[in-house]
């Protein structure tokens, strides 16, 4: 796992373009800690930079920017190809010669062999990539399948740029700060920016799956392809179920995971995995000792508050699988003391809270490994979010209510204060069971929906209308709004499709991959494989849910390694009292970003609408705690 990199501004002075390159190296020290490299082609204004952090090869022989044998290509790398000894093995029987032990030395014998979008497509693994064919006069820029590994290209002075965060490129001279406002929309309502926006101007995120070939150094001029994407991975197996039986389809799960698993334990140096006790991490841990000679090392983020606490799971699941394990318990205060530092840790707004306790389980494991494996991707992968079900069953019957009806329903319920509601429901107990006000109005939203993208979408967004926050924006449709016919699939399959292509790349891995970059460690997912991914689209739809519970195909499978009592609970999540943050230790600090003063100075949002909604939630009267962190984590990252 490194940092990777570059610009390509046409001729420049050498000696100011090490000292620019090595501006944007630093700004990336975490990613890399463990050493540099530089190199520059300063007739063509080609600069290609890395920040190593040794996990495989750990001999300079694995050092970058790396050349391949005939001299034609440079390149740089941020990633593993898990596959790499496989790979090597066929061109060494073919004639190649090797210098070191690293993946990249393979990845560009590979590239010069099948050329580099044949290359890609038999990497198995996670992976930015800047590759410089020299021949051609062509910088390519590629990112994994999933998007694991992040890559920024922005417009700079002379050319482009490009780099694993935007801290780098915003070393760069003529790289705009200026805020991109659909960007902003996007992000109000889901609390991430999709890709392929940033939130700045005139720099995007590559997405997923695609190689960008630049044939000159001009922004926007790239000719983009797909090698792989989420899309072909579903319909092709929507279109071709797997044949076979339960048993046979759990054996073939079972034994692609193994594999993949066994896959993601090569490394060079110490090796662990995250553990909340859930399914997910689980089943990685479960599959670790089961290939391991000695107990693997297992961590976990335990909190004095119950309702948050999933340490007790962990340790359950880590006693029963003989790991060494880890629980570190923080206080209110340990967390708060990260917040401070998220702007930075993220580069642009991000507004996912259980960001705080990634970032200090990611702290905790550097102190003992390198590498950990975590169990993400299994709730998009095997339909296992809690919001699932509750759609399917949703959908069908208010779509049967003639919409008329549905405006008129929505209008009514939200004319009545959410604390009417309260006292009206409550001495029906439906309070105390979880019918509030606040969740009456938050559903009221949902019910003149005109269809199941629409009503998906907003179910997932914080602010519904961010235009009533920026006025004069428009917002621009994302990948979650794609269309997809999902055929067999169903509603389940088309829910699933849109987290895989919006909320998996953009929200949970980089969640992870920020808050482990920032302390030095490689995060590893092997159930993004994606082997498992297409056989996962395999399935039939009773595979993913059945008997009202996701995952019923990854919970077979564990149930092999652990005991279904240790694991059988409701589904809890990584995260932290925020509501109760924001009323209380937070309010201050909430306060002086959301103050009238500070709205009115920036001149992004409304202030009427901000003030009122921070109004409610500080007085109590509503629960507004996502809404109001996506503004916080904005006004934090703008003011830091």
């Amino acid at each position: 796992m490194c940092g990777i990199a570059g610009f390509w501004t046409g001729a420049c002075d050498d000696g100011a373009a090490r000292a620019a390159l090595t501006r944007m190296t630093d700004a990336l020290v975490h990613r890399g800690p463990d050493a540099s490299g530089l190199w520059v082609d300063a007739p063509r204004g080609l600069a290609l930079g890395h920040r190593r952090l040794s996990i495989v090869d750990l001999s300079p022989l694995g050092q970058q920017p790396m050349m391949s044998t005939s001299g034609r290509y440079w390149l740089v790398f941020n990633g593993e190809i898990y596959n790499y000894r496989v790979l090597r093995e066929t061109l060494h029987a073919q004639g190649a010669t090797f210098r070191g032990h690293s993946d990249t030395e393979v990845l560009l014998a590979l590239i010069e062999r099948d050329g580099f979008a044949a290359a890609l497509g038999q990497c198995v693994g996670m992976f930015a990539i800047a590759l410089w064919d020299r021949g051609a006069g062509q910088l390519s820029l590629a990112r994994d399948r999933f998007g694991e590994k992040p890559l920024y290209i922005g417009r700079c002075h002379g050319g482009l740029a490009f780099a694993s965060e935007l801290s780098a490129l915003r070393t760069l001279p003529g790289v705009s700060s200026d805020i991109e406002p659909a960007a902003l929309a996007a992000y109000l309502r889901h609390g991430y920016v999709p890709a392929p926006m940033s939130m700045l101007r005139d720099v995007v995120k590559l997405e997923p799956g695609t190689i960008a070939t630049f044939a000159a150094p001009v922004y926007g001029s790239a000719q983009t392809t797909r090698y792989w994407s989420v899309r072909d991975a579903a319909l092709a197996g929507l279109a071709t179920p797997f044949a076979g039986s339960d048993t046979d389809r759990v054996e073939q799960l079972d034994t692609l995971l193994r594999s993949a698993v066994a896959d993601q334990m090569v490394a060079d140096v110490p090796l662990g995995a995250f553990l909340s006790g859930g399914i997910d991490s689980s089943l990685i841990v479960a599959l670790m000792q089961a290939q391991s000679a000695r107990p693997v090392r297992t961590f976990t983020i335990g909190f004095r508050e119950s309702a948050f606490d999933e340490a007790p799971h962990a340790e359950a699941v880590a006693r029963h699988l003989g790991t060494e394990h880890t629980t570190m318990f923080v206080t209110a205060q340990d967390a708060l003391d990260v917040i401070p530092r998220l702007p930075s840790i993220y580069n642009e707004p991000f507004a996912d809270s259980s960001q705080i306790p990634t970032v200090l389980v990611s702290k905790l494991a550097r102190e003992h490994v390198t590498v950990a494996l975590s169990g993400d991707g299994g709730d998009e992968l095997f339909g296992g979010y809690s919001r699932y079900p509750l759609a399917m069953q949703a959908w069908p019957r208010l779509s049967r209510v003639p919409y008329s009806m549905r405006r008129a329903t929505r209008a009514l319920v939200t004319s009545v204060g959410a604390g009417t509601w309260n006292r009206a429901l409550g001495p029906m107990g439906l309070v105390a069971r979880g019918v509030t006000g606040d969740r009456m109005h938050k559903l009221a939203t949902l019910i003149d929906m005109r269809n199941f993208p629409d009503f998906y979408l907003h179910l997932v967004s914080a602010w519904r209308r961010p235009q009533d926050l920026l006025p004069g924006v428009t917002e621009q449709h994302t990948a979650i709004r794609a269309p997809f016919s999902p055929g067999r699939g169903g509603l389940l399959a088309d829910m699933m499709y849109r987290d895989q292509v919006s909320y998996l790349p953009d929200d949970i891995l980089v969640k992870v991959d920020r808050a482990a970059m920032a302390a030095s460690l490689e995060t590893r997912a092997p159930l993004l494989d994606h082997r498992v991914a297409e056989f996962a689209w395999q399935l039939p739809v009773n595979c993913w849910q059945r008997a009202g519970q996701g995952k019923w195909i990854v919970r077979q499978v564990l149930d092999r390694y652990v005991p279904r009592a240790l694991i059988d609970r409701p589904k809890q999540g990584f995260g932290v009292p925020i509501a109760e943050w924001l009323r209380g230790p937070l309010r201050d600090w909430a306060d002086d970003l959301l103050s009238p003063e500070a709205l009115r100075r920036d001149g992004i949002f409304r202030a009427e609408p901000v003030l009122q909604t921070w109004k409610e939630h500080r007085d109590g009267s509503r629960n507004w705690a996502p809404s109001l962190w996506h503004l916080l984590m904005f006004q934090a990252w703008r003011h830091g």
